[in-house]
């Protein structure tokens, strides 16, 4: 019996560790153990061995007391504490396994990468030398005995305290034919994440930039940073220098990114950006957040591909949530990079300070509401007149106080019918200054009251599916103020499910929804046990007169609102299709947007139309139609793809297009991106750009090894 022999082997190993006054040197399991003579010990079938997190299982094994040796008889399978695993047919190792050689062995480190050496030595517990090697992640086949990469080196030491892999005269090889070669080669072993080191190259092809390599290098600088700096030359005169520095707090992290370029796109000029974002707790729960970009020229985030951002933010925001309790400072920076706008007529330095709190009033019940808002915006031109004519003066500095309250109550009354009466009040003061056409300091006092009326009518099928039919009637009475407030801030208003009962739709605060309307409307849900689900929303909004605050492509002008329709199904696992749509009493659409997701095991998309009628009052010359596709295939256990495009159906032009193709197997993975810009400007023209990347796995834990290849024959 295994049990048998191990409390003989302790029991014959006893004198032994009190002669030496130490303790026992391992644990060992054996089908049959003899002692020959006084020292060495001879332990056979099925034999184990247990020391500091070791664990060794042989055939045979032969100690010998004198001189603290292991004769061992494979197959040898020796594992450490940190799973690498150490394959041989025969070794000599020290009584502790810290030391020794083995003839005939392999090293898996982390079940991936496979170093294999007709001997290998192990040193002082830490080191693994493996004389004339090769090492690979690849699955080797009976029928191909090639690995599809490899690096074979006069020696490879494997650093198990530092973690890493040491290669002399190493020389890598896809396929079998040799590529590349190494007088010394340096790489983290599969356990370790973070390793200061090159990292894999990308070769990317640009129309602008030529073709070029992108070497990045990544330097650990401590245990809570690091920093990576990537070259990249192009073919024709490009050279980029990317950096990447990280760095995270007790409280908070920190990251940097940026880039120095000189190309022929700009001759002459240095070219480049900075970007920075960063987020820390402070003390009594607040949070502060922190972004901002700069740039060099309008164009440069464009040419190398890194956003499509044209209006530039720095953000600096403070915040505090609680249960019933909303408190926000924000300072923002606006640069803009768009074309034709002109930075010193836009608002570039807003401010908000938002304190906000919900309660529940003792006396009147219900839930109620209290807002106080203080916001700034400065221009920095110091005109007094609209010279473009866009309505807004070119110098136009703000400041402005609010002061809202809200309050609603629900009530059940009748068969079943839902009733509720809602209030809003708020005041502003404003401060308007370097605009000659409006009062330096208009005031402003509007109220807002309704009632709601909502009769569920609930069903249920057949087939267990549940439904649901609401009408429902809102009216509601607004008063918006005397004094005329120029409106910044309110211009884009959306009409939606989620604002169709709502006492004000408009988005900011210089505008307020005035007089009396009713909020018509039908909502439709159905739930069936097998997990479909469909919501259907309708409705419109009827007025006693026009405000004159919306536009007309919001769908809410006039004294009558445009027709608004709703849906959404949701088919498990996975699927789903939402529609809205805003259209006259002639069915003249006039915004629409269909999205259409799906997420299955091999199949992923993300597809949706928008179409939004042309209204100068925001800035659209001409009607919106575009469809923008991104989707995912698994291909096969191996291959995948992604698509993503967007079309423009008013242009009748593709304004981007990209195709990505990934492989990854058990030891490689390769990734091949064409993307083409087709949109251009005065700053930037049409470009296409190729990129590929060729990563070997098994070295470092960032990439998890794809599926294993299948042996054949």
């Amino acid at each position: 019996m295994r049990w048998l022999a191990l409390l003989l082997v302790g029991l014959v190993w006893l004198p032994f560790a009190a002669a030496a006054q130490a303790p026992l040197p391992a644990s060992l399991v054996a089908d049959s153990v003899s002692i020959q003579g006084n020292d060495v010990l001879v332990a056979q079938g099925n034999v184990e061995i247990f020391h500091n997190g070791r664990r060794l299982r042989a055939s045979r094994l032969v100690y010998d007391g004198k001189t603290e040796r292991l004769q061992i008889t494979g197959p040898i399978i020796l594992t450490d504490e940190t799973g690498t695993v150490v394959l041989a047919d025969q070794a000599d190792l020290a009584s502790d396994l810290s030391e020794g050689i083995l003839t005939g062995a392999r090293l898996v480190l982390d079940r991936q990468l496979q170093l294999a050496a007709s001997e290998i030595m192990r040193i002082g517990g830490r080191y693994t030398v493996l004389g004339r090697s090769v090492a690979s992640s690849c699955k080797v086949c009976a029928g191909d005995p090639t690995p599809l990469w490899e690096i074979r080196a006069r020696r490879i030491i494997h650093d198990e305290a530092g973690r890493q892999i040491y290669f002399d005269n190493a020389q890598l090889r896809f396929g079998g034919l040799p590529v590349a070669w190494l007088p010394r080669l340096r790489m983290p072993d599969p356990t370790l994440s973070r390793a200061t080191g090159f990292l894999y190259p990308t070769v990317r092809s640009s129309s602008d930039l030529g073709t070029g390599l992108r070497v990045p290098y990544f330097i650990v600088l401590g245990p809570s940073r690091d920093l990576t700096l990537a070259p990249f030359l192009s073919s024709k005169d490009g050279r980029t220098l990317d950096l990447r520095y990280r760095q995270a707090f007790q409280t908070g992290w920190l990251e940097l990114a940026g880039a120095v370029s000189r190309d022929r796109i700009r001759p002459g000029e240095t070219r480049g950006y900075l970007t920075g974002s960063a987020a820390f707790d402070l003390p009594r729960g607040f949070l502060l957040n922190l972004s901002g970009i700069m740039v060099s020229d309008p164009s440069y985030l464009l040419d190398y591909d890194i956003s499509s951002e044209d209006r530039l933010e720095g953000r600096a925001e403070i915040t505090r949530t609680r249960r019933n309790e909303y408190i926000a400072a924000r300072l923002i920076n606006v640069n803009s990079i768009r074309e034709g706008d002109i930075n010193s007529r836009l608002p570039s330095v807003i401010s908000d300070l938002t304190w906000e709190r919900r309660f529940r009033p003792a006396v009147i019940g219900g839930a109620g509401g209290l807002r106080l808002q203080m916001h700034g915006h400065l221009r920095s031109s110091t005109g007094t007149s609209d010279s473009d004519g866009d309505g807004i003066s070119d110098g136009r500095d703000t400041t402005r106080v609010s002061l809202r309250g809200d309050w609603r109550r629900d009530m059940v009354f009748g068969p079943g019918i839902l009733g509720a009466a809602m209030a809003e009040a708020r005041a502003d003061t404003f401060d308007i200054r370097q605009d000659s056409a409006v009062a330096t300091s208009p005031s402003r006092i509007s109220a807002g009251v309704g009632v709601e009326l909502r009769w569920p009518l609930v069903r249920q099928t057949a087939g267990g599916a549940s439904q649901v039919v609401e009408p429902v009637v809102q009216l509601v009475w607004a008063d918006a103020g005397s004094d005329t407030v120029p409106n910044e801030d309110s211009v884009l208003a959306e009409f939606d499910e989620g604002n169709l009962f709502a006492v004000d739709r408009l988005p900011g605060a210089d505008a307020v929804e005035d007089g009396a309307r009713a909020n018509v409307g039908l909502t439709f849900t159905h739930i069936a046990p097998s997990g479909v689900t469909a919501a259907l929303a309708f409705g419109r909004v009827f007025r006693s007169k026009d405000p004159g605050s919306f536009s007309a492509a919001s769908g809410l002008d006039g004294t009558s609102s445009d027709w608004l329709a709703a849906f959404r199904i949701a088919a498990a696992p996975g699927l789903s299709l939402t529609n809205r749509v805003v259209f006259d009493d002639d069915f003249s659409l006039t915004k629409g947007e269909m999205r259409l997701d799906l997420a299955r095991d091999r199949i992923s998309l993300a597809t949706s139309y928008v179409w939004i009628l042309a209204d100068a009052a925001e800035g659209r010359d001409q009607d919106v139609s575009e469809v923008l596709l991104d989707g995912k295939l698994q291909i096969d256990p191996a291959w995948s793809a992604r698509v993503t495009t967007r079309y423009d159906f008013a242009t009748d032009k593709t304004a981007e297009a990209g195709l990505t193709m990934e492989w990854k197997n058990e030891c490689l993975k390769v990734d091949l991106s064409l993307s083409r810009r087709f949109t251009s400007s005065t700053t930037v023209q049409p470009t296409t750009d190729v990129a590929l990347s060729v990563e070997l796995l098994g070295f470092g834990g960032a990439t998890r090894p794809g599926p294993s290849r299948a042996c054949r024959g």
